[in-house]
């Protein structure tokens, strides 16, 4: 049996986490925390009999609890402090946050070696996502032109997402690098029009109410295009990844990035 803490139950992705877990015969929920928690119980938050109890406290409820994996779910402001004090502790984590920056995940792989422990970041969890990635990255390698549009709720605090940054960044590789898209010359009317850039693939972010986390990836050749879409249409989507990331970090080490890695 596993024993899996969750760190920011309270949130969306956090309860959704908890649930699953709390169902799964090889995983045993052995605690959760919130910042926000008013000493609430996992049994009130989601409905499933359980005696754990919402924690403030992430240093004192690792001590406690003693996980074998740490399910992260919070805010790009707090998840470097977090994870400094889960890896240092020689605990695996599987996180879900966003945000990273290369510095950070330069930190995140030395810090997973020298504890001799495991941690994934997944900019998505979606298993449709990672193969929506995968597939792209095959497509460009025969229509190497390619734009990205990413829509998702308007709560989300960063932009681009997690998963356009890491599909950017597969489809740059497999086509072999930069390429000029779009007139040398263009001028856009409204700063921004064009979207971000990241070596010659635009990236367009949309906030809207509504959506939960959607992808396209548009693909444009000699007369033709192509679209390979993916869409989450509940958080529930991103439990099997999740669980699966769970059952699969005890038996890895170092730094993992992205969930494609264990989709083998």
């Amino acid at each position: 049996m596993i024993r899996v803490l969750v760190n920011g139950a309270l949130g969306r992705m956090g309860r959704e986490v908890l649930r699953a877990v709390s169902a799964d015969a090889e995983l045993e929920l052995t605690g959760a925390v919130d910042i926000a928690t008013k000493g609430e119980r996992v049994a009130d938050v989601i409905n499933v009999k359980s005696d754990v109890k919402v924690e403030k406290d992430l240093i004192t409820a690792l001590g406690k609890h003693k996980p074998d994996v740490v399910v992260d779910f919070t805010r790009p402001a707090v998840v470097m402090n977090s994870l400094r004090l889960i890896l240092g502790k020689g605990i695996r984590a599987v996180v879900g946050t966003t945000g990273f920056t290369k510095s950070d995940l330069d930190e995140l792989k030395k810090i997973s070696k020298t504890n001799a422990t495991a941690v994934l970041i997944a900019p998505n969890f979606s298993i449709g996502a990672n193969l929506m990635m995968r597939l792209a990255e095959e497509a460009v390698k025969f229509l190497p032109k390619a734009e990205i549009i990413e829509l998702h709720h308007d709560n989300k605090l960063d932009a681009p997402s997690g998963t356009s940054v890491l599909t950017a960044e597969r489809l740059v590789k497999a086509r072999g690098g930069y390429i000029q898209q779009g007139h040398p010359d263009e001028e856009e009317k409204f700063a921004g029009a064009r979207g971000a850039e990241f070596k010659g693939i635009r990236v367009h972010s949309v906030r809207l109410p509504g959506y939960v986390a959607h992808q396209e990836v548009i693909f444009g050749g000699l007369g033709e295009s192509l679209i390979i879409r993916h869409d989450s249409n509940s958080r529930e989507c991103f439990m099997p990844g999740v669980l699966l990331a769970c059952k699969q970090l005890p038996k890895r080490s170092g730094l993992i990035y992205g969930l494609d890695k264990l989709l083998k």
